[in-house]
């Protein structure tokens, strides 16, 4: 194990088939990208270690299958979530109408009360838009969710999500401090609830922000 992580948090990816998910993910954790990449069967999974501020966190990012008749994992996917990432296509208005949908899955399936979300509309290098970034940002504010638009085939704004998404996690240790207690873990000496990070001008409407942990299981990773 890592003795020098912080913490290890679980971060979901959700939202409609076809929205770039995966895209996203290949995008944050290898740097590439497939126009060709196959939708997702059932759940996907990735590890990626990143330092934030001084602070390293391992994050476990599952990623799932937007399709109905891969609903039955839901459960199981959610449990012990800190955080979420929901995604929609903007190029796409059904996908972006859908999200009250996801949303309510979420509340639904959610173990935590505290969960952070963050909305990221995706696809923005492509000229058919549907959804205009202001749109975005409406529904972000109005369901307090951190949010940003991204482009995996660009890679614009993808590494800033989830760097922000773990800052945003760090400067709240209520989400994952209690986990750490028999470790011994310290904070850098960048203070917690300081700003200052690379993607702050680009990002949420709302400082909170939504993370995941999955309890028990990485400690055996």
């Amino acid at each position: 194990m890592d003795e020098d992580v912080l913490t290890t948090l679980k971060i979901l990816i959700i939202g409609e088939s076809g929205v770039g998910k995966s895209s996203l993910l290949l995008r944050f954790t290898d740097d590439t990208f497939d126009p060709e990449l196959a939708a997702t069967i059932g759940v996907d999974f990735k590890v990626k270690t990143i330092s934030v501020d001084g602070n390293k966190a391992k994050l476990a990012i599952w990623d799932t299958a937007g399709q109905e008749r891969f609903r039955t994992l839901t459960p199981s996917y959610y449990r012990g979530a800190q955080g979420v990432i929901l995604v929609y296509d903007v190029t796409r208005r059904d996908t972006f109408v859908k999200l009250d949908n996801w949303l309510n899955e979420l509340e639904t399936y959610c173990t935590r009360n505290d969960i952070v979300n963050m909305l990221v509309g995706n696809k923005i290098d492509k000229e058919n838009r549907e959804v205009d970034r202001n749109e975005g940002l409406k529904f972000a504010r109005k369901h307090s969710m951190l949010f940003i638009e991204a482009s995996a085939k660009t890679c614009d704004g993808v590494q800033c999500a989830f760097e922000e998404l773990v800052e945003k996690i760090i400067q709240t240790p209520g989400l994952w401090e209690s986990e750490n207690q028999n470790k011994g873990v310290k904070l850098s000496h960048r203070e917690e609830g300081q700003g200052g990070g690379a993607c702050d001008q680009r990002s949420s409407p709302y400082s909170s922000i939504m993370l995941l942990f999955l309890g028990g299981f990485f400690r055996s990773y």
